[in-house]
């Protein structure tokens, strides 16, 4: 049997030891209930030795008529609501009879997790949420942490051994991390590979995470590298990408927002008034998403954290859903974005973007070059939608039907203009066609007023609140 070890900066410990030790740990005590893949985590736990200093009970519905009498009829068994009734009921169920016998030495908790693995035929979406509920110290309010996993495995007997690593390291995590949740989110895929397991969702909540910020958690996955994107809500809620975009046409933005200026939202105006006029997004729910790539929240080479939730709020003031994500070419955001949907998907972009697009230097890369590029961009149903760029020394508009590129590109372009590939905005409105970023981040700098101009009052309003961009005040004395 494996010594358990405390964490080193040298060294991590693997599942047993970790099992091991939150088993002879006689301060914690708590409920499994684990659906639709085995009880792939409680089984370390009992492998090891000592779980009976843990584990107070192990329960698998598998059975829904069963899973229902236990944690309430829902539409998915897989699914974000269903880990939360089983957190809420096991968690309860174990807190209420054990209190008055042991609360006063003992730290409850109640882990759970509801997956799809693999299916025989392996036709099914494998993927899966896992919680645990806890105090962080006896009769302390509960904490939870909760996250959602996509198994990359081939096999389904993969898919549960990774499953069950996994579920070991967020137990682990929350019992001995609480107080620092990054390192937490960090050793989630202790042992494992992303290229075995992806997290695209974690959500800290409760007594222990009151300081956390979830914006800045579900960033630093993306920034970690256990998962490539990432999604939050205006209000800051986190969500699970597959769950917003599934079978949904998507109408995504990408830019720095910083700050968000009239500008941006003009361009999103007009590109979702076009957008729902085509014939297969008519009467459509369209997901909108406002996009930020790792490579535009780099601040001076370096990734601010108080610079992105400024960029966030400000995004939160006009009410947008936000995609941060490390597909920096468009094709990868394109199949990423195709991987939960077959509805078309529509990118906004100003016209300076589409000309770097046709730019061959950035696609070395690819042993197709810029022709295979735009055949992974445009194989789905996706559309470009593109903003005029106005010449403010000439006055001079360039618009998709003027610009130039690379003459040996130019039947390329011409191709997918005529195949609607790329389409003009034509709805803009005149007035922001002078709003430039930096020079809205240069007056607020300079306590020019007229900075207020260029963006929506929402904005303008939390910026001034909250000292963003280096506003100080009004104009200087």
């Amino acid at each position: 049997m494996p010594t358990p070890t405390a964490d080193t900066p040298n060294g991590k410990p693997d599942p047993r030891e970790k099992a091991l030790r939150i088993n002879i740990d006689r301060g914690r005590y708590g409920a499994f209930a684990e659906i639709g893949a085995g009880q792939e985590v409680v089984r370390w736990f009992f492998q090891v030795g000592g779980a009976a200093g843990t584990i107070a009970k192990s329960i698998s519905a598998y059975d829904m008529t069963i899973s229902d009498t236990y944690y309430g009829t829902c539409e998915r068994y897989v699914c974000r609501a269903r880990l939360q009734s089983m957190l809420d009921f096991e968690f309860e169920g174990t807190v209420r009879p054990l209190d008055a016998a042991r609360g006063a030495t003992t730290a409850f908790f109640a882990f759970a997790d509801t997956v799809s693995a693999r299916n025989y035929k392996g036709t099914n979406e494998c993927h899966g949420w896992l919680g645990v509920k806890f105090q962080a110290h006896p009769r302390a309010a509960a904490s939870q942490v909760l996250i959602h996993v996509r198994m990359l495995d081939a096999e389904n007997a993969q898919q549960q051994e990774a499953l069950g690593i996994v579920g070991v390291n967020l137990l682990y995590g929350a019992f001995f991390h609480h107080h620092e949740p990054e390192h937490l989110l960090d050793s989630l895929l202790d042992s494992l590979t992303v290229q075995r397991l992806e997290i695209d969702m974690v959500e800290f909540s409760g007594a222990a995470f009151r300081a956390v910020d979830n914006r800045v958690m579900s960033l630093k996955l993306v920034q970690l590298g256990l998962s490539n994107a990432a999604m939050f809500a205006a209000d800051g809620t986190v969500l699970q990408p597959s769950e917003v975009l599934y079978k949904k046409p998507i109408l995504v933005e990408r830019g720095s927002f910083r700050p968000v200026t009239r500008v941006h939202l003009d361009m999103h105006r007009c590109a979702r008034e076009q957008f729902l006029q085509e014939p297969a997004v008519r009467g459509e729910a369209v997901v909108q998403l406002m996009e930020l790539t790792m490579h535009s929240l780099m601040v001076a080479g370096e990734l601010d954290y108080q610079d992105f939730l400024a960029r966030a709020d400000l995004l939160a003031a006009e009410g947008m859903t936000v995609l941060i994500s490390n597909y920096f070419e468009y094709y990868r955001l394109a199949a990423y974005l195709a991987r939960y949907t077959k509805k078309q998907i529509g990118i906004v972009m100003g016209l300076p973007t589409l000309r770097e697009m046709f730019d061959e230097k950035f696609y070395t890369q690819l042993e197709g070059g810029i022709l295979e590029s735009f055949g992974r961009l445009f194989k789905n149903d996706l559309k470009l939608y593109i903003y005029p760029l106005l010449d403010p020394a000439t006055g001079d508009l360039t618009a998709v039907q003027n610009l130039e590129v690379s003459p040996k590109l130019r039947k390329l372009y011409g191709y997918l203009v005529d195949s609607r590939c790329i389409e003009q905005l034509n709805n803009f409105d005149d007035r922001c066609l002078s709003i430039f970023t930096p020079d809205v981040l240069r007056k607020i700098a300079a306590s020019d007023p007229a900075w207020e101009e260029m963006v929506p009052p929402g904005v303008a309003a939390v910026i001034k609140a909250r000292g963003y961009f280096g506003y100080r005040g009004g104009p200087p004395a």
